[in-house]
């Protein structure tokens, strides 16, 4: 059962996510030749006050 972790900037839209979620069963099952209801996926929104690149918050920048 693959379970697939999504981490991003915060702010995309829920049709955004049920997007991303149809395309990313889609390959993960023509990969990994499975069902889609073996497919998890967790999308986890991340404010830019939590992410920090070349020694910065994202949310200085």
């Amino acid at each position: 059962m693959p379970i697939i972790q999504i981490d991003w900037i915060e702010g995309r839209t829920v049709d955004q996510k049920r997007e991303l979620a149809k395309k990313v069963t889609a390959a993960v099952c023509e990969a990994g030749k499975c069902l889609p209801e073996a497919v998890t996926i967790i999308i986890r929104d991340l404010p830019k006050t939590d992410i920090a690149k070349a020694g910065g918050l994202l949310a200085d920048k």
